[in-house]
């Protein structure tokens, strides 16, 4: 293969590729919050794998360890057997994560994708409760699979499907009617009304901070709310924190500040630790009912991301981590509303919590140009809500302050490029 050559990607890869449009280079080399192309050109990490790489690119610490399990002839494949990478990652899950935050939940594995825990969570609520619907939520993202997809809302991926979406219904989710706080009242509403022809569901799933979705954050009142409506009807909470939780928004469990309980709860992405693909559904034991090999998934038991997510789980052992998230996403927040009030051409809104946060542009177009002239500075960053019109940033969570300095710097030498842009087109 040839040096930065994308043309065998061109040639043989399917067109349903996406990424690789965006940051159209090849990438070879990666560490903490850094890639490097065949080229040698350096980039900053503000994409972090879609979430997926919380603790940046090969952190040592579990690079040795994964090493020393590959070098042991460690069992890689073992489906839902025992063994002993999972029963370390379970008795450390337990005991660092769930005790501390009197959370009591059966651990289940399905598929190593986000979307799976999804859908395993979605038909166990369905089994439980012996009802079918599903309430979701405007501009919400579960997955690509059909049960994920019918609880998803942007009209673009739902069309993928290629048959009818069903068996759920779509409410507004917090601040959709924008300045109203009218939501909860209007899904009570539908709830005990009757003649509103929505029948009680099994459950309602939501992102606390939705990602894909436009970086839409609830407030913590509105989540407490959602909360006493599913426990006022016997409806199960589900929250999908697949790109959310693992320290993303501050706390390991993006839903804690609310001071919540949800009933299932969807990992994956970062809870892999390395990259590596691994799931979980985290099941209040109650409703722990699925009979023995009723979900499956030939791939569930990767003990080498056992083993880093074993390793991962050191970072939750004090709370050193959770407020350096939090201290740097204050520096965050207050440089996206500098950037606003100094580009008032942006015509910008501040979006997010954590290490999720983005400006949503109402010029149509705008964020795309940002992200691309990041990517020729140097930064991977990407865009997200249904028309892409929210730049987002979304680094290691472990960056440290240069580095979070010099990519929030190309940032905003991106954005006075796009802004002088965008201001010589009206003028000529």
């Amino acid at each position: 293969m040839n040096q930065n050559d994308l043309s065998i990607f061109n040639e043989h890869e399917s067109e349903v590729r996406s990424y690789v449009r965006g940051f159209p280079t090849v990438f070879h080399e990666a560490k903490g919050y850094k890639l490097w192309d065949l080229d040698k050109k350096e980039y900053i990490d503000f994409f972090s794998g879609a979430g997926a790489l919380n603790y940046g690119h090969n952190d040592d610490n579990m690079k040795k360890k994964l090493i020393e399990y590959i070098q042991e002839d460690g069992i890689t494949h073992s489906l839902d057997m025992a063994s002993k990478a999972k029963g370390e990652f379970l008795e450390k899950f337990h005991e660092v994560i769930l005790k501390p935050r009197d959370l009591n939940y059966k651990v289940m594995f399905p598929g190593p994708t986000g979307t799976n825990t999804v859908e395993s969570a979605l038909k166990l609520a369905r089994k439980v409760t012996g009802r079918t619907n599903v309430i979701s939520f405007t501009n919400g993202f579960h997955g690509m699979t059909i049960g994920a997809l019918s609880v998803t809302g942007n009209a673009f991926k739902r069309k993928g499907a290629g048959i009818p979406l069903q068996n759920a219904v779509t409410m507004p989710f917090d601040n959709y009617i924008q300045n109203t706080n009218q939501e909860i009242e209007y899904m009570e509403r539908l709830l005990d009304d009757n003649g509103s022809g929505v029948d009680t569901p099994a459950a309602i799933i939501l992102e606390t901070v939705q990602g894909e979705g436009g970086l839409n954050a609830a407030r913590m009142e509105w989540l407490q709310a959602v909360e006493k409506i599913c426990r006022e009807r016997d409806i199960l909470l589900i929250i999908d924190d697949v790109q959310a939780g693992v320290g993303r928004t501050g706390t390991f469990f993006s839903f804690e500040p609310a001071g919540i309980k949800p009933d299932i709860v969807c990992l994956s992405k970062s809870i892999g630790g390395y990259g590596s693909p691994l799931a979980l559904t985290l099941i209040h034991p109650d409703y722990d009912k699925f009979a023995p090999g009723e979900h499956n998934g030939t791939f569930r038991g990767n003990n080498m991301a056992f083993v880093t997510a074993t390793e991962a789980l050191n970072y939750w052992k004090d709370d050193q981590l959770e407020k350096s998230v939090q201290k740097k996403s204050q520096r965050i927040q207050q440089f996206l509303n500098d950037m606003i009030e100094k580009y008032p051409q942006l015509k910008g809104t501040h979006r997010g919590r954590g290490f999720m946060q983005g400006i949503a542009s109402e010029v149509d177009g705008l964020a795309d140009k940002v992200a691309g002239k990041c990517f020729e500075h140097g930064l991977i960053m990407e865009t997200a809500g249904p028309d892409d019109e929210v730049f987002k940033l979304f680094p290691p969570i472990t960056i440290d302050d240069e580095g979070l300095e010099k990519g929030l710097a190309i940032l905003q030498k991106a954005i006075e490029d796009v802004v002088a842009e965008e201001k010589d087109l009206v003028t000529s």
